[in-house]
């Protein structure tokens, strides 16, 4: 499996794991054993992806459009969201700002816990990501906040 199919996988674990094992079984209709399959990094499961289908049902119910915000990442895309999602927060560019810079310094704490003995742990790996990804969320809003401003 390349590199696009392990970051799709790490991706589609993150979607289930956002949604929830439990609820993604029931959105889906799928069993347990058949969504860790769908991310599984082992070789037998190599050339098994969740179904776009089953990606639209859970992205509707996670926080963020992880698979496919992994897909506009592979293509070089960026995303935005419309005004309706579910975790706009009230405030403007100032509150952007502010939460910003406590996301990037989480992220630097997260980073500097993390190579402390030199090197990056696949646990340590995905709670950078997660910061990432936090990090990301708060620049959309920002961008939002931006475009609101800018109109």
């Amino acid at each position: 499996m390349g590199s696009a199919g392990n970051y799709l996988k790490k991706h589609t674990e993150a979607l289930v794991k956002d949604v929830g094992l439990e609820a993604a079984c029931a959105l889906t209709g799928k069993s347990k054993a058949t969504l860790g399959r769908y991310y599984s990094d082992a070789v037998e499961h190599a050339d098994r992806f969740m179904p776009i289908d089953a990606v639209a049902a859970l992205e509707e119910a996670a926080r963020f459009p992880h698979v496919t915000s992994a897909l506009a990442d592979m293509r070089g895309i960026t995303l935005s969201h419309d005004q309706d999602r579910k975790n706009t927060r009230r405030g403007g560019v100032n509150s952007d700002v502010v939460a910003l810079s406590q996301r990037f310094a989480m992220l630097m704490a997260e980073y500097n816990e993390s190579i402390q003995d030199g090197v990056i742990s696949i646990n340590e790996a995905k709670r950078l990501l997660r910061e990432t990804l936090e990090l990301q969320h708060v620049l959309i809003d920002m961008k939002l906040h931006l475009e609101d401003e800018a109109t």
